[in-house]
């Protein structure tokens, strides 16, 4: 069991991390010390699906399907799932091998199942345009192109992703590549190498999801107060190797996570979203908003049991009058403990940790290239800069507590007949992501992975200058990213670009791009 006192005294100590978080950690993050005692479930590890390799064409066939799930003590839960109750496999692909799925959908909703992350043809994608009607069956394919990493796949139907994602529609993708295989890294699927889908979620008192029950969902997005790590309640996880390779998907709606361990003690990343990093980056704390995904590498070799948390994030938003200070100010603030972990008494030294890991370029900018502004606006009271208003302070600007408004990008509401964007193919394009509302939106793209140029004029964190698919953009800042937009051309089938609060997405925050 872990020793309170020497667990609250390394809490206070933790080091400046390329998060900006501050090195002390807060009096809530050390009040979080778990007691281990409670954290007794065993963490599930979903299963490993291979596919059927037939004639050069890997086959995987998932059903989407709804279930019954205990999370809870004593209740029971009403789930989706694919393949199970809740959430889905884990589907391992191979870099350019041509897969192809057979996606059965047994709710009697309509759905889709988006393969986030990937670079394939808009068709095949899984978003809103290949909706799957009940009892329906779709079956996308297409050849992996993706440097080996951690992906994820889960519901994109139009206006309903939140609420299907939040009872269950989601998993994890590993793609493997020759590349990685000769590192070294851990390695060995749910032994050394674990999945860590996390999310939050809410249950009412009869033990069924509570979804968007209070007016605070329908402004910062679903939040809950109970966390799930693949699917477990209050998880518990036995090392028995001296390093670990946990790949952290945060899978919630709407929740920013920071992760850390409760001794404070640092960790090597070595992936982001779209694969492995030039070298690892040592951090004490990693902030990942919805739909962001890293690798992380931990030494258990001390046989201390120590548990992953989840840390506050700092605040500034300003107090004045109306319910929007009061959601702004209580967004992303509550400490979580996520998972305990007991080393086993004797541990494998299973695997090595290289000082260089994959060769990433920084791109050539030209004045020739296309640059696009999108700028993310929100409503519901925050002024989010569409209708800035008399007066001064709070009111105007960047979140302000009068005036209605809705979830936007470039002012303009999601439509499915309306193509916000055209891209010529084989071109190099910037983005200018602004926000003007008062919170932070992690913005995903479609189509393939992108490289961060600067915030606010500065370059990215060490951990930041990898391939990534999703970037999380603070209120009032300007994240400049380039990509690469090859192959596919289709005028006919767009690609989406949103906000990964999935409630946001939903209430309108996205728009659609065809690369011709």
């Amino acid at each position: 069991m872990i020793n309170r006192r020497r667990t609250l005294q390394a809490l206070g100590l933790g080091a400046l991390s390329a998060t900006g978080l501050p090195g002390r950690l807060s009096r809530a993050a050390a009040q979080s010390a778990v007691d281990a005692a409670t954290f007794a479930n065993t963490l599930a590890i979903p299963p490993l699906e291979t596919g059927r390799l037939e004639s050069g064409v890997r086959h995987y066939a998932l059903q989407v399907q709804s279930g019954n799930r205990q999370f809870l003590p004593n209740t029971s839960t009403d789930t989706l799932g694919i393949n199970g109750d809740y959430l889905g496999p884990t589907l391992l692909l191979h870099r350019d091998e041509q897969v192809a799925f057979t996606v059965n959908n047994q709710l009697d909703e309509a759905t889709s199942l988006h393969w986030h992350g990937f670079h394939l043809p808009a068709s095949e994608d899984g978003g809103p345009h290949q909706q799957i009607g009940p009892g329906q069956t779709w079956s996308p394919s297409f050849r992996v192109m993706q440097n080996g990493g951690t992906f994820w796949y889960h519901s994109h139907v139009l206006h309903n992703a939140g609420e299907q994602v939040f009872r269950g529609l989601a998993g994890m993708i590993l793609v493997n590549d020759a590349a990685e295989d000769t590192l070294g890294l851990p390695r060995d699927y749910g032994i050394d190498d674990i999945p860590l889908i996390v999310q939050d979620r809410r249950f009412a008192a009869d033990g069924s999801f509570s979804y968007m029950s209070i007016y605070d969902d329908m402004v910062k997005g679903m939040h809950g107060d109970t966390i799930l790590v693949n699917g477990t309640w209050q998880p518990a996880f036995q090392p028995t190797t001296r390093l670990v390779r946990f790949r952290l998907l945060n899978g919630a709606n709407a929740r920013s996570f920071t992760f850390a361990f409760s001794d404070g003690r640092q960790f090597s990343q070595v992936a982001s979203d779209g694969g492995l990093l030039a070298h690892p980056v040592a951090l004490s704390n990693l902030e990942l908003a919805p739909g962001e995904r890293a690798e992380i590498i931990a030494d258990f070799s001390d046989g201390r049991d120590v548990t992953l948390v989840s840390l506050p994030q700092q605040n500034s938003f300003p107090v004045f009058q109306g319910a929007m200070s009061r959601i702004m100010r209580s967004l992303n603030a509550q400490s979580f403990d996520l998972l305990h972990i007991s080393p086993a008494a004797t541990l494998q030294d299973n695997a090595t940790l290289p000082l260089q890991l994959a060769a990433i370029g920084r791109p050539v900018i030209s004045e020739q290239m296309q640059v696009r502004q999108l700028r993310l606006s929100m409503g519901f009271g925050s002024r989010s800069g569409e209708d800035r208003g008399p007066g001064t302070g709070a009111r105007t600007g960047l979140g302000g507590g009068h005036g209605g408004g809705h979830s936007s990008i470039n002012g303009r509401m999601m439509d499915i007949d309306f193509i916000n964007e055209t891209v010529p193919v084989n071109t190099t394009e910037i983005w200018e992501l602004t926000n003007d509302s008062p919170m932070a939106h992690p913005f995903h793209i479609h189509h393939g992975q992108f490289q961060i140029l600067d915030r606010n004029g500065r370059l990215p964190p060490a951990n930041e200058l990898g391939w990534k698919d999703t970037v999380k953009v603070g209120s009032g800042e300007l994240v400049r990213i380039v990509m690469r937009f090859e192959d596919f051309p289709d005028e006919s089938n767009p690609y989406m670009y949103h906000c990964h609060i999935l409630e946001h997405e939903d209430q309108g925050m996205m728009g659609q791009f065809v690369v011709v």
